[in-house]
């Protein structure tokens, strides 16, 4: 049976706190060379979460895709790799670049882990998101992606919107 590909939705958060305008220059324009078009949310600077590093700076980008999850992670993790970055450091470490699939359309799947955890558990994730996707519905709770920021506990984990511009 022959399944047609349909172009769906791809939303990435993307961050660091080594070398970060660096590392996220060089993400975004990995990420161009293998979309078409992609579209990002403004820099939103944060204190490291979980462990005491420096502040990172978070974004997230949206594609619109054929291609499979499947690949599209591999790529993401070529592209973190290409910064140097190791991996097995532990989830709570500074990082030359972490790039995360958060959203592949409204698909729910675990192995692929999408819906990320992190758009309910970060700020760095769901402010930007609802920046860029305010409209878009979680694909499990229903939810506005505005609604979810705005009932966001804003006191524990501070955001601040910077004004860098990327090329």
């Amino acid at each position: 049976m022959n399944s047609i590909n349909r172009a769906v939705e791809v939303f990435f958060s993307i961050g660091s706190n080594i070398n970060p305008e660096k590392n996220i220059q060089f993400a975004i324009d990995q990420l161009r060379n293998f979309f078409i078009h992609l579209e990002y949310s403004s820099i939103y600077r944060t204190e490291a979460v979980g462990f005491k590093g420096d502040y990172f700076l978070n974004l997230v980008a949206k594609a619109v895709t054929e291609i499979s999850p499947e690949i599209i992670i591999k790529k993401l993790r070529k592209i973190e790799a290409d910064t140097g970055r190791e991996v097995g450091t532990g989830q709570f470490s500074s990082r030359t670049l972490d790039i995360d699939m958060i959203l592949y359309g409204d698909r729910v799947d675990e192995l692929i882990r999408v819906p990320r955890d992190d758009i309910n558990l970060y700020a760095f994730v769901i402010q930007p998101l609802a920046e860029i996707y305010p409209k878009g519905i979680h694909p499990t709770s229903g939810s506005q992606y505005s609604n979810l920021w705005e009932q966001f506990d804003k006191k524990e984990q501070q955001t601040e919107r910077i004004s860098l511009q990327l090329s």
